[in-house]
C-alpha cells in the first residue's frame, strides 16, 4: 500500500453506510486506525442511525441527515478530545451504523406442544406458530443491552431469543385468556393482541418495539384432533337412527349396481342381506326415533273407566269402578233394584236397567226346579 493510500484510510472524509442486506441490524464503519479527520462528511440515511463511541462510551448519536463533523454538532466528543492539535486534527473513534427499519416475517413457533387447562377439555397440549415483525426503537440501549461491539449485528443472532420470549410469555397469555380451545380459531387476532402486549416490556428492555405480532395456526395434538373429528361427526349425524338407515340404503343401492348383468342370484342375496341389515339397525335404533304416526298412540294415556255411585243403605257410597260393580253383583252385593249413577246419567237408576250392567246379571243361571 502507498504512502497516499495510507494516509487516505486513515484521515476519512466520507462516513456512509448502504446497506445492501435484509437482515443487518448493527455495521461498524471500517477505518484504519479508527482516525476520522474533523470536518469529514457524515451522511445518515432515512432508516439509520450513527453511534459514535470513543474509548468504549457512547458519546454522540446523529440521526438522518447530512453532516461536516465539527465541535458543534460533536459536543461529547469535543469535551472527551481536548483537541491539542486543534479542531481539524483527526480523532479516534468507533462509528456504529444501526438499522430502525422493520424487520417483517420473523418466524416464531413452539418446539415442544405446551401443556394448558382447557375448562370443557381439562388439561391439553398445544402447538402455536405465527410471524412477527421488529424495529430497533432505542438504538443507544440496544448497542448497550445487546449487540455491543461486534462490528456486524444480523437478525439471526437474536432471533432465537425473542422466539422463546414470545412462547415463553404468549403461552401464558393463551392459558391466562380462558378462552376455550374449540374458539381459538376464531380468535386468532385477540390471542395475537394479548402475546404481543405481553411481551412489548421485554422487547422494549432491549431497545426494540415489538410492532406486529401474528397467530398463523393454534393445533392440537393428532390424537385429540380426532376425537374433536369423531364429536363433530356426532353433531352434524344428529339422528343416529336415521343416519344408519340411510347408509344401509346406500349399501343396497351399491350391491345391485355392482351385481347388474351379473349373477342375479348373487344379486337377490346381496338386496336381502342389505334389507336385513337396514332392519337390523332400523330395531336398534328404533327407540331413540321419532314417527309421528304412531306418536299420539304411544303417548296417549289410557281412558279411565267409568266411576259408578250406588244406594247403600240409603246413602252414597262411591265412587266405584266397573270392575268393583260387576265384583259386587257377582257377590250378590248388589241386586238389579239397586240404585245406581254414574257421571252422565240424568238421575239414580236401577241397576238391572243399566246397559253397562245388564249382562252382569245374565250370568245368574236360572233356579233349580
Amino acid at each position: 500500500m502507498g504512502l497516499f493510500s495510507r494516509l487516505l484510510n486513515e484521515l476519512i472524509d466520507v462516513i456512509e453506510w448502504v446497506d445492501n442486506t435484509q437482515d443487518t441490524l448493527v455495521w461498524k464503519f471500517p477505518r484504519n486506525d479508527n482516525a476520522i479527520k474533523m470536518g469529514a462528511k457524515l451522511t445518515v440515511r432515512e432508516s439509520q442511525v450513527a453511534i459514535f463511541m470513543n474509548e468504549g462510551r457512547i458519546a454522540d448519536v446523529f440521526t438522518p441527515g447530512m453532516y461536516e463533523l465539527q465541535t458543534q454538532n460533536m459536543p461529547i466528543l469535543t469535551t472527551l478530545n481536548s483537541w491539542k492539535y486543534g479542531f481539524n486534527s483527526p480523532f479516534k473513534a468507533d462509528v456504529f451504523f444501526v438499522s430502525t427499519r422493520q424487520f417483517v416475517n420473523q418466524k416464531w413457533g413452539t418446539k415442544n406442544p405446551v401443556m394448558i387447562r382447557d375448562a370443557e377439555f381439562g388439561p391439553v397440549r398445544l402447538r402455536a406458530f405465527g410471524t412477527f415483525n421488529f424495529k430497533v426503537q432505542d438504538a443507544k440501549q440496544f448497542i448497550t443491552e445487546i449487540a455491543a461491539t461486534n462490528p456486524q449485528f444480523v437478525v439471526q443472532d437474536i432471533n432465537e431469543q425473542l422466539r422463546n420470549l414470545i412462547v415463553a410469555r404468549g403461552m401464558d397469555a393463551v392459558a391466562q385468556s380462558n378462552i376455550s380451545i374449540l374458539n381459538l380459531a376464531a380468535n386468532y387476532n385477540e390471542m395475537g393482541q394479548l402475546i404481543a402486549d405481553s411481551i412489548q416490556p421485554d422487547f422494549i428492555e432491549m431497545g426494540l418495539n415489538l410492532t406486529k405480532l401474528l397467530v398463523e395456526n393454534i393445533s392440537l395434538p393428532p390424537e385429540v384432533e380426532q376425537v374433536l373429528d369423531k364429536r363433530s361427526e356426532m353433531g352434524i349425524i344428529g339422528n343416529l337412527g336415521a343416519y344408519a338407515q340411510f347408509q344401509a340404503a346406500n349399501a343396497i343401492e351399491k350391491s345391485a349396481e355392482n351385481t347388474i348383468g351379473g349373477n342375479l342370484g348373487a344379486a337377490g342375496m346381496g338386496l336381502g342381506v342389505g334389507a336385513a341389515m337396514m332392519g337390523q339397525v332400523g330395531n336398534v335404533f328404533k327407540q331413540n326415533q321419532f314417527d309421528p304416526n304412531t306418536a299420539a298412540t304411544d303417548a296417549a294415556p289410557p281412558i279411565p273407566s267409568a266411576l259408578y255411585h250406588i244406594v247403600k243403605d240409603g246413602k252414597s257410597d262411591g265412587p266405584h269402578t266397573l270392575t268393583d260393580i260387576r265384583s259386587m253383583i257377582a257377590n250378590k252385593a248388589i241386586t238389579k233394584d239397586t240404585m245406581v249413577w254414574k257421571k252422565g246419567m240424568a238421575e239414580w237408576a236401577a241397576a238391572g236397567s243399566v246397559t253397562d250392567l245388564t249382562d252382569a246379571f245374565d250370568n245368574e243361571p236360572p233356579p233349580i226346579l
